[in-house]
């Protein structure tokens, strides 16, 4: 461990009652994607003054960068950290639960934005021993499609720069482990909706109606041939029907159902297929069922790809910065979410990895639940990883 990781785990530990403190007040006052105004200005309002360069309101919405220029020239690295919420209401019983009903932090965002906070305050401290520039991406909205990213990026917050990298504190991982996959390591996804439209009837006389219960059914089971039939056995691809909206009374033939679902795929390739194959059996069934329908079927977030030096990288400033708080790090090959992280990774050589957040002994949930949680010494270790990682980087490149 060189001087200057030593200065940097130095403030981060001497910062990480503050660390947990900002996580603890983002957890209490969660917004949800793409209306993230008082989030956006507790960030804002922690940079000011401070020596570095702040733009607020990136890409039409509340995206905010912080650049540190660095005492020597050299290489320019984005580090993200994303800070949305969910409509989920929260049922974890902690003592800073939500305070906004039916709105929580279920994916760790606080956690991300509040080690990156920290470790940004840490960095700006110590700019002048540093080489290079360091551009911190505050992200809204990655939960919701199309995702802040793309209109970050859009609006050029990754102009002038080479790589970057983002972490995930992962609830259903250990805490201590610190994880990473070069390659695909997070799956690509589309949503749906389906209306369909037949004719009603009483239940006594089926002849005289098309049964959209039926013919939706019919579509439930057959649409999911395509992963058994249209794929290879050594790809991964879903196809979920999260919700059949059907209900009515018993002797009543339904005229209309609605679906709605995802897909998620681990190559660009077989998005395609997936599609292809969704359109022909679901107008197959309609036809043969002589009903109508409306589809939006939307594709959104691309296949999240780490580079493999870059990755390479994270993983050899990882092991040689000998992090105590760190039991293993662990090579963990692919994650079936989608991350908006890929918009990034598509655009520059990125590396996205994972931090352990569940403690042996206590109970287990995962993200998107109302009983969510992360183990607040999570957060140091994201900022110790993000930290090695970002000094390996700057002095020594991929």
């Amino acid at each position: 461990m060189n001087d200057l990781q030593k200065q940097l785990f130095t403030k981060l530990q001497q910062k990480e009652a503050d660390m947990i403190a900002i996580r603890r007040h983002f957890h209490e006052n969660p917004e949800l994607s793409f209306h993230e105004t008082k989030t956006a200005q507790y960030i804002a309002d922690f940079y000011a003054g401070k020596d570095c360069t702040v733009q607020t309101n990136i890409g039409g919405g509340h995206g905010i960068l912080v650049d540190i220029q660095g005492g020597k020239e050299g290489p320019s690295l984005a580090i993200r950290a994303d800070f949305d919420a969910l409509p989920i209401q929260e049922d974890t019983g902690l003592p800073f639960s939500s305070k906004t009903a039916g709105v929580m932090h279920a994916c760790g965002h606080d956690g991300h934005t509040a080690y990156m906070m920290i470790l940004t305050d840490s960095l700006i401290e110590l700019k002048e021993q540093l080489t290079g520039t360091i551009r911190v991406i505050h992200q809204p909205a990655e939960e919701v499609p199309p995702g802040g990213a793309k209109g970050m990026i859009e609006a050029g917050c990754l102009d002038g720069i080479d790589h970057v990298l983002g972490i995930h504190v992962m609830s259903l991982m250990p805490l201590g482990d610190v994880l990473y996959h070069p390659g695909s390591v997070h799956t690509g996804r589309a949503t749906f909706k389906v209306i369909m439209q037949g004719k009603g009837g009483h239940g006594s006389t089926p002849q005289d109606a098309n049964d959209t219960i039926v013919a939706a059914s019919q579509f439930v089971t057959a649409v999911q041939t395509i992963v058994s039939r249209r794929i290879d056995p050594f790809d991964t691809a879903t196809v979920t029907i999260g919700s059949f909206d059907g209900k009515g009374s018993a002797n009543v033939i339904k005229d209309s159902v609605t679906l709605e679902g995802d897909v998620r795929i681990m190559k660009e390739t077989t998005r395609a297929i997936v599609e292809k194959e969704f359109n022909q059996i679901l107008d197959g069934i309609c036809r043969t069922f002589g009903i109508s329908y409306e589809l939006d079927y939307a594709n959104d977030y691309p296949v999240c790809v780490n580079d493999q030096k870059t990755t390479e990288m994270v993983a050899q400033a990882l092991n040689e910065a000998q992090i105590p708080e760190i039991k293993q790090i662990i090579e963990c090959g692919p994650q079936t979410p989608s991350e908006d992280f890929a918009y990034y990774a598509k655009e520059r050589p990125s590396c996205f990895f994972f931090v352990g957040a569940h403690k042996e002994g206590t109970p287990m949930y995962p993200h998107h639940h109302p009983k969510f949680y992360i183990d607040e010494d999570c957060l140091l270790i994201a900022a110790k990883s993000m930290g090695a990682a970002v000094l390996h980087y700057l002095s020594e490149g991929v």
